[in-house]
């Protein structure tokens, strides 16, 4: 077993020993549900893999873990009610499989049990770990907002969204990341650092996440293909595309995305449209740009060669993944 599944495995044991289905049932059980669906548990794996990094106890970073992926998956109950999402991780999605309000109020009850998780803390580690959570919750709130205004706009930019889905999803990746140096008690300025590598890390994971909404596996992938096409999404394919090709081609995607009308006619052209202007290298050039730039600053960091080399080939491992 490589390491990164060594603290996949610790962590999903100690999820399931802290998540229990109690009374209301019908509180608890959609929320026990959607942890359970699996998914990379990236983010806990982060937080524990860089307390240990920096020498802390791996044990002592568990509940800063079980609380960024009870609020990561908190944010993906809602997220999928705005999105209307039918699908999660290849299974029906918490308000589908019970009701809107049922998606809600569980949603709301997980982002107050992640709070809960920093209790364990000392007041200073406390202090520290709350400040950072509270920022990166607005922000990702912040995020989604600015993600539904797109919706209904035309003149989204690159830089625009870049700052949308850096808020949406990388700010969690960084706050994983520093959250476990923080425990470790490592130095500020290090713990700085490893944000900004989260974060790069984070942004590059995001349009990894558009490349395959396009053109990944709906089998693994585990969510519908073409659905940020079918929502109108202001994805970096459909951004970029815009900026790269013809008129004409302009003139067709705009009027698919002024019409809320879905079709697989329209996931289809829309995916061929991305094809003929070499959308799927661009991305993963683009991909390939933000893990790089989080390399740089990884290289700066005063920390073994052998502790570099774990966190480049996870964010290698991310640029290659299919899920």
């Amino acid at each position: 077993m490589n390491l990164i599944e060594t603290y996949k495995e610790d962590f999903i044991t100690y999820l399931n020993k802290k998540v229990k289905v109690k009374e209301p049932t019908n509180l608890y059980e959609p929320i026990h549900y959607i942890l359970q669906l699996g998914g990379k548990r990236l983010r806990p794996i982060l937080t524990l893999m860089t307390c240990e990094l920096f020498n802390g106890n791996v044990k002592s970073a568990h509940d800063a873990a079980l609380a960024i992926e009870v609020f990561h998956n908190f944010t993906l109950i809602h997220d999928d009610i705005m999105d209307s999402a039918p699908i999660r991780r290849g299974k029906t999605t918490v308000h589908k499989k019970w009701d809107l309000n049922t998606g809600i109020l569980s949603g709301d009850a997980m982002l107050i049990l992640a709070y809960q998780c920093f209790e364990t803390y000392e007041p200073t580690i406390f202090k520290k770990l709350l400040e950072l959570f509270s920022q990166t919750a607005l922000e990702v709130c912040e995020g989604q907002q600015l993600d539904k205004d797109f919706e209904t706009r035309n003149d989204v930019s690159i830089p625009e969204y870049l700052k949308m889905i850096t808020y949406k999803t990388s700010v969690l990746v960084a706050t994983a990341m520093k959250m476990g140096t923080i425990i470790a008690n490592a130095k500020e300025d290090t713990a700085n650092a490893i944000y900004n590598f989260g974060l790069n890390l984070g942004i590059a994971f995001q349009l990894q996440d558009d490349y395959l909404d396009t053109f990944g596996d709906a089998a693994v992938f585990g969510k519908q293909i073409g659905g940020d096409i079918t929502e109108n999404k202001k994805t970096f394919l459909y951004l970029k595309a815009l900026e790269v090709c013809s008129i004409e081609d302009k003139e067709k995607l705009l009027s698919y995305y002024n019409s809320d009308t879905y079709n697989e006619f329209k996931v289809k052209e829309v995916t061929q449209l991305f094809e003929n202007n070499k959308l799927q290298e661009i991305t993963i050039n683009e991909i390939e740009f933000y893990t790089n730039k989080a390399f740089v600053i990884l290289e700066k960091l005063s920390i073994s060669e052998e502790k570099k080399l774990i966190l480049k080939n996870f964010g290698l491992s991310l640029m290659k993944r299919t899920i």
